[in-house]
């Protein structure tokens, strides 16, 4: 399972920041944050299914090893998805403060 990206969008195209506050290298941080996090949850996912494509081709047969990687995988999509609605509503509570 490959998670790709949209292209062509990232954090500053979708919030512009004024440059004169400084804030832009917080909004680069976060999308490097969620980049890095999206990129290590795929490579997680990927070894799960080499993992569950050798057990099943006879290649290793230790059951318990291909049941933690696909576990792995799991609780770090998991996490990844709890982030991104942290995040969320973060975003959101920021957005009904008044001016």
């Amino acid at each position: 399972m490959e998670i790709k990206g949209i292209s062509g969008v990232g954090m500053s195209s979708v919030f512009p920041l004024d440059k004169s506050v400084g804030t832009s290298s917080v909004a680069d941080g976060a999308g490097k944050f969620f980049k890095e996090l999206v990129g290590k949850v795929n490579d997680l996912s990927q070894q799960s299914d080499q993992a569950i494509q050798k057990l099943a081709t006879g290649e290793n047969r230790n059951l318990h090893e291909t049941m933690i990687a696909v576990e792995k995988a799991s609780i770090s999509f998991l996490f990844m998805s709890q982030v991104r609605n942290k995040a969320l509503e973060a975003y959101q509570e920021v957005m009904r403060m008044p001016v």
